[in-house]
């Protein structure tokens, strides 16, 4: 059955993504914002706006009672989480279909499957997916814990079950440590995520971090749209995304898109999804699968011409995937850097009011961002505040683009990360396409020294 009108349950410029893709599919939107968001563009651009709360995003846009009584009020019959805050919490999944509207996403008990760490690793093994050599599960013995270490081999890390952004995790070197790390791990994973449970992985020494997207209609039929590079990170934070990666084959990417297909076709998974693995001397290793609309998703976009948003829509319609993967084709390269509200050097929040702005232009520029003159960036949420993407026929065409694009992009009234963009796109290793998920930090650390 079609969607009519849609409730955007996020801010920021992907709630503005998602209110342009469902005005070109004729779908009227419902933007919730928080008082501090009175003011956003997808707010002033969509066909109704409800507030749902004061600035804090555990009273507004982490609400679901209040989430779920404006689409009520409003009459949405479908709702789209976007990335962050609700997307992948399986129970409002399940608390949105309860009351019969469309959840744009996939089915509850994947994202719930996929959400612990323990569980996806062992689902990913069963459906055929590369893991990294470690435990099969949560280890809390010490001597079992330094007999999986010993097998898969020092160093090893320990990893939090729950949660991420680098908590709840320590490298272990030797066995004489083993024991006092994973006291550790289990501690700050408790104080952060609420859950002390700890796994053990092989350490990789300097892997990149590749992701493949893909496509399931919920029904048994999948696609992967290829892969993206997101290995330029700080605090495990992604900065700078490519797509396609310079480091694979063509053969790799079939390889491992294919793999990534058939997994989602057997679980029959729904909606967009992410396979993220860490890649090393040609072998992938499966670290989590998001299940949702990453961040970085237009690079994809770029590259194979599909608009995924409407694509998940389409899906949640009960409609099939609009193409099949022969019609896939990969043309070019884009990248895309996220600016964000950030001291360049400190990366200190920078929120503020927009004095100036002036988005790049010209052939295959985009920018996604709901920024405009007088908007005041508000202190209470992440400092994305926009993301610059280029496309080009090949990765120096598309480097050439971006620093052009950056060169045109005016964003005055605060800092932002624009400088930081600027000075790696002239840097050789990066034009070579010769960097690693430790190569920004290290960098970053010359360019202080």
């Amino acid at each position: 059955m079609a969607i009519e009108k849609l409730l955007i349950a996020n801010r920021g410029e992907i709630a503005l993504r998602i209110h342009r893709a469902c005005h070109e599919m004729g779908i009227k939107t419902v933007a919730v914002h928080s008082t501090a968001d009175a003011d956003a563009m997808h707010v002033r651009l969509a066909d109704e706006a409800i507030c749902i709360g004061p600035p804090a995003a555990r009273d507004s846009y982490l609400n679901v009672a209040a989430i779920i009584s404006a689409a009520e009020i409003s009459g949405a019959d479908a709702i789209h989480p976007g990335y962050g805050f609700l997307s992948e919490n399986a129970k409002f999944a399940e608390i949105v279909e309860a009351h019969g509207i469309k959840f744009v996403g996939p089915k509850p008990e994947h994202i719930r499957t996929m959400g612990d760490k323990i569980e996806a690793k062992r689902t990913a093994g069963a459906l055929g997916l590369p893991l990294v050599p470690g435990s099969d599960g949560a280890v809390s013995d010490v001597e079992e814990a330094r007999a999986i270490a010993e097998k898969a081999g020092y160093p090893v890390i320990i990893k939090a079950a729950s949660g991420g952004g680098g908590r709840g995790m320590k490298v272990c070197n030797s066995p004489d440590s083993l024991e006092t790390l994973m006291q550790q791990a289990g501690s700050e994973a408790k104080a952060a995520f609420g859950d002390a449970t700890v796994y053990i992985e092989k350490y990789l020494g300097n892997p990149r971090h590749i992701e493949i997207q893909v496509f399931g209609d919920g029904n048994g039929n999948a696609i992967h749209l290829g892969e993206r590079d997101c290995s330029l990170q700080r605090r495990h934070q992604k900065v700078l995304e490519e797509a396609p990666s310079p480091v694979l084959s063509q053969a790799e990417r079939e390889r491992i898109g294919g793999v990534c297909a058939k997994a989602m076709a057997d679980m029959s998974y729904r909606g967009a999804g992410t396979i993220e693995f860490l890649w090393e001397n040609g072998e992938f290793y499966f670290i989590e699968m998001n299940t949702r609309l990453q961040v970085e998703h237009p690079v994809t976009e770029m590259i194979t011409g599909l608009d995924l948003v409407r694509e998940q829509i389409r899906v949640a319609e009960g409609r099939p995937l609009s193409v099949a993967q022969e019609d896939i084709r990969f043309t070019g390269h884009a990248i895309e850097c996220r600016i964000n509200a950030e001291d360049p050097r400190t990366f200190a929040p920078s929120p503020g009011t927009v004095t100036s702005y002036h988005v790049p232009g010209g052939m295959h520029v985009r920018v996604d961002s709901g920024l405009y003159q007088g908007y005041k960036v508000p202190p209470y949420y992440d400092s994305m505040i926009g993301k610059l993407i280029v496309y080009g026929r090949t990765r120096e065409g598309a480097i050439m683009r971006l620093r052009r694009a950056l060169e045109e992009y005016v964003i005055e009234g605060m800092k932002t990360t624009i400088p930081l963009h600027q000075a790696l796109l002239t840097d050789p290793d990066f034009l070579d396409g010769n960097y690693t998920i430790k190569w920004l930090e290290e960098w970053l650390a010359r360019q202080e020294g």
